[in-house]
C-alpha cells in the first residue's frame, strides 16, 4: 500500500517536498489557497486542493487522521502553520514535520505536539558550509543538534582496502552505515570487502567527528 502525505502550503519548500515524496511512490495531496500554486503543481501530485489551513475543518476533511504523515510548510503565517499542526496532531496524524521561521516558533511547534521542526534555509547554509569547508562531502542531514548523516566519496587512499581494515569506528569515531553505488543502496556491508572507487560511504556520527574527518581527507 502506498504511503500517503500532506504538504500544507506551497512555497519552494512545500512544492520540492511534495514532488519529491510523490516521485517516491507515496500519495501525496498539497494544499494551499492560492490557485495559481495549485494549477501548477497539479500535474505533479496525486491531489491539490485550494483552501485554507487556518480552518481546522479543512485538515479534518482531507482524512488527514488516515495519513501516515503531515509537512506543514507554512512558516512566515505563523498563525496558520500552528493551527495547522494542531489540528493534524488532535486528530491523530501519527507524524507531523513542520517548517519553523524562528526558535520561538519552533518552541510552540514543539509544545503542541510537531514531531520534527525543520529551518530549510539554515540547514542548507550549514550544509553548504560544510562541504565547502571540507570539500568532500557530497549530502548531509542532521538528525538532532549533535549528530548527522553524510556522503562521501570513497577516499583515494581507501581503495582497494576494506571496512574492516581501515576500523573507522575506532579511527575517526564515525560509523560506515551504508554504501551506494549509482542509485542503488547497500545497508548490508561485507566488512571484508574492498572498497571500490565508485562507492559512496553512507557515515554517521557526532558532528565533531564528521568535521574532522571532512578536514583531514582535505589535508591529506
Amino acid at each position: 500500500m502506498r504511503k500517503q502525505y500532506a504538504v500544507f502550503g506551497l512555497g519552494s519548500f512545500g512544492e520540492s517536498v511534495a514532488v519529491a515524496l510523490q516521485e517516491l511512490g507515496c500519495e501525496v495531496v498539497v494544499v494551499d489557497n492560492h490557485m495559481e500554486r495549485i494549477e501548477d503543481i497539479s500535474p505533479y501530485v496525486s491531489y491539490a486542493v485550494q483552501a485554507d489551513i487556518e480552518d481546522p475543518e479543512v485538515i479534518r476533511s482531507l482524512g488527514a487522521r488516515n495519513l501516515d504523515g503531515v509537512v506543514v510548510a507554512v512558516a512566515d503565517d505563523m498563525e496558520a502553520s500552528i493551527m495547522a499542526t494542531l489540528v493534524s496532531k488532535e486528530i491523530g496524524v501519527p507524524y507531523v514535520l513542520a517548517k519553523a521561521k524562528n526558535e520561538l516558533h519552533a518552541k510552540v511547534l514543539k509544545k503542541i505536539g510537531a514531531d520534527s521542526i525543520i529551518f530549510p534555509e539554515k540547514e542548507i547554509g550549514q550544509s553548504v558550509a560544510r562541504n565547502l569547508v571540507s570539500g568532500e562531502f557530497v549530502d548531509w542531514i542532521s538528525l538532532s543538534p549533535d549528530y548527522s548523516i553524510t556522503e562521501i566519496q570513497v577516499p583515494e587512499k581507501w581503495i582497494g582496502k576494506s571496512l574492516s581494515e581501515i576500523d573507522v569506528r575506532r579511527t575517526k569515531d564515525v560509523n560506515v552505515v551504508g554504501v551506494r553505488i549509482g542509485e542503488k543502496i547497500q545497508v548490508t556491508i561485507d566488512p571484508e570487502e574492498p572498497l571500490q572507487k565508485e562507492m559512496m560511504l553512507i557515515m554517521i556520527g557526532s558532528n565533531e567527528a564528521l568535521e574532522k574527518f571532512g578536514e583531514k581527507q582535505v589535508r591529506e
